[in-house]
Order: C-alpha cells, then structure tokens, then sequence
C-alpha cells in the first residue's frame, strides 16, 4: 500500500468515526432532553434554533456510514475473490440482523431480548450488506451495481405517489421496504416489531458507495479524488436545491414560508430522513464529499481520534447506547423516581428510565454527550490496538 492509499483509508476513517461522534449526541438528546419523544425538534414553529441545529447536524451520520460501508466493500473486493466476499458479507450482514435485535435492542430498551424486535440502522445495514453480497456472488460488475444505486435512489420517492393515493394501505413488506415510520407490528406472542429504517433507498446508497470506492483507489492522485469530490459535493448540493426549491420531486415532506426568514430555512432544510428521501440523500451526500474532500491528507489529533472511532464503529455503537442508557439510569434514580414508574412508563415508551418531560436542557445534554466521548476513547482505542494485533482472529471482522 503507497502513501497516498493509506492516507485515502484513513480519510474513510477518520469521517465515519465523526458521523459515530455525531450520531452519539442524538442518542443522548433521546434519552436525556427535556423535550425527547414529546416534540420534533425540526419542527419550526415549536423548536429553538439550537435544538434543530442539534438534530439536524445529525442528519449526516446514517448516510455517512452506509455509503462508507459500501466504499469499505470495493476496497476489500480489490483483494478479495468475488466468492469470499460475497459470502463474508452474507454472513456479516446476518450478524448486523441478530445483533440488531438482541444485543442492540437490549441497550436500548433494558428489557429482556426480543420484547421489542427493532428494525433500525443496524437492520439496515446488515440487510444491505447481505443483498450487496448477493450482487456480488452474482458477479455483477461494478457498473450494474451502480446503476442499481442509483434507480433505487432516484426514483425510489416515486412510491410516494401510491402510498399517498386515498385508501391506499402499506402491509408489512410494504412498509419494510419503504414506508415504514416507527410503525409497530405485535406478534402472536406479544413481542413488538419495530420497523423504523425501511431498507429499500439505504441498500441503494450502498451500492452508490461500493461504485464509488473505485475513486479511493490507487488509479486518482490525491488531486484528482480531491477534486471528484468537490465536484459531485457541489453537485448533489445543487441538485438538492433545485429539486427543494419548487418543491418539485423527491421528498414527500413539502417546505413553505414561515414568519420569518430563519423559520423558513429551517423548513427549506427539513427533510425526510424516515425514509431517507432524495432531496435527504442529496444534501446529506453532498456535505459528506465536501467533508471527505476536506479531510484528504489532514492529520493532526482530531482526526486521530475520530481515526480510532471510525475504525472501531461497530463496538463502538454496542457500547456507546449501553453507556448513554446507563447514565440516563442514574439521572433517573437520581430524581427520586422508582422501579415502580419505570415499569408504568415503558407501556408507552419502550425504554426503561426514560421519562418524557422529565429530561433536561440542551447545555445538560451536550455535557454529557462530551463526557460520553471521552469515556469512550480509551475504549475504542483499545480495542483498535487489540485488533492491529490480533489479526488471526476470525471475529474481530464482525465487530
């Protein structure tokens, strides 16, 4: 591997591990925010501008790390027959399923396992790793993967015009592929399904990526690449103007005049990320190549530490919600509440210790975002050195 390569990696790195910074404040603002699961925090004409800025900045971070997933993917098919890959990611995007649904739904309710059966971004992930696989096992080449992506992502929001026709009633596949909105389903047994990220546009946006890895790779000087992605950075920005601006195509959520300038903006910046909408893609999408284009050859203590957080994502993501809930636990018990309420509230909010309207302001929240970084990073630094060492063993892959 040449100089130029390895700093390209890392720039992978180094932007995934601050989409799980990111992505670690909205997961504290759930669980500790005064207004968690009361009110939208993107929703103009209730919020503050602190509180959209927080939720919406944390918009980049489930496109950031999908799209990566699939660059991550074209530059292990560069030394990776089609066959072992294809089932590496079969099995690993099985994993992402199951780990989805025990390991992760526990960190997140505190209940038994398979109480509640979410169907999240890691969901997502690994349903998408595993259909990627499929793609490459078939031999597709990486043009047909490409195009692929990008129907999918371009015309995925014409399913919009169905599920908005009058009658019109999504059933569970419906809703897994694209419809789906923290929509439950209750099983026979009592256990509850959970769909909250319909993978159809997230499997599209990773095969966009797995296309795109061939720009990390030894073929484009630093320039070149640096310049590829200004460049569809820019574009995808303008696209998502374009299309925003008329409220023309691609986002089912339309924006509108509000009383002042900056309501406005905020509507204009409001879209949907459940499904991830094109104009949500665009946007998204756009800010990551520029970031990407940005962090090219940058090296200093920032991006070694996001470095280790992005090399370390998926353990960090386990331990990172058990973290976040453990302290809203004691907050919780530190408010004078008991087991008693704990237990009354989960029938409406399937996470124990969490009481909406009993949370704290934003100041609190960023306080304890920071402190969860920084407990974090000894970590995540560990288990980066455990893996560079410990290559033989077959499991570090899966986590």
């Amino acid at each position: 591997m040449n100089v130029n390569e390895k700093s390209r990696i890392e720039s992978i790195d180094v932007l995934r591990g601050l989409a799980m910074v990111l992505m670690a404040l909205d997961h504290v603002r759930d669980f500790f925010h005064v207004n968690a699961f009361i009110t939208d925090p993107l929703d103009v004409t209730t919020t503050t501008t602190e509180l959209y800025l927080t939720r919406w900045v944390t918009h980049l971070c489930a496109p950031i790390f999908i799209f990566l997933a699939g660059v991550s993917v074209y530059l292990q098919h560069q030394r990776k027959p089609d066959r072992e890959l294809g089932v590496f990611l079969l099995k690993r995007g099985f994993w992402f399923v199951i780990a989805e649904w025990t390991v992760v739904a526990v960190g997140w309710t505190f209940l038994p396992p398979f109480v509640l059966i979410p169907f999240m971004v890691i969901w997502a992930i690994g349903i998408s790793m595993m259909i990627l696989g499929a793609l490459i096992l078939l031999k597709l080449p990486v043009k047909a993967i490409a195009g692929i992506g990008l129907v999918i992502v371009l015309g995925h929001n014409l399913l919009d015009i169905p599920e908005h026709a009058p009658g019109f009633s999504a059933g569970f596949v419906w809703d897994l592929l694209h419809s789906g909105v923290f929509k439950p389903y209750t099983l026979p047994w009592g256990s509850t399904i959970l769909i909250a990220y319909p993978f159809l546009a997230w499997t599209g946006l990773m095969c966009l990526g797995y296309a795109f890895g061939w720009f990390f790779t030894g073929r484009f000087s630093t320039a070149k690449r640096r310049s590829i992605l200004l460049g569809t950075g820019g574009g995808l920005i303008l696209l998502f103007i374009l299309l925003r601006s008329g409220n023309f195509y691609g986002d089912s959520l339309s924006w509108s005049l509000q009383s002042n300038w900056l309501r406005s903006l905020g509507s204009f910046m409001n879209v949907t990320k459940y499904p991830p909408s094109l104009q949500y893609l665009a946007i998204t999408m756009g800010l990551a190549m520029l970031l990407l284009a940005l962090l090219e050859g940058m090296k200093n203590r920032f991006t070694d530490w996001m470095g280790i957080f992005g090399r370390t994502a998926f353990f960090y993501y386990l331990i990172h919600i058990y973290l976040i809930h453990l302290l809203a636990a004691i907050f919780y018990f530190a408010q004078g509440n008991g087991l008693e309420m704990a237990f009354e509230t989960v029938r409406q909010l399937p996470f124990l210790f969490v009481i909406p309207g009993q949370g704290y302001s934003l100041g609190v929240v960023y306080a304890v975002w920071i402190a969860v970084i920084l407990a974090l990073y000894p970590l995540c630094r560990w288990y980066d050195l455990y893996k560079s060492r410990h290559r033989e063993k077959w499991w570090l892959q899966y986590i």
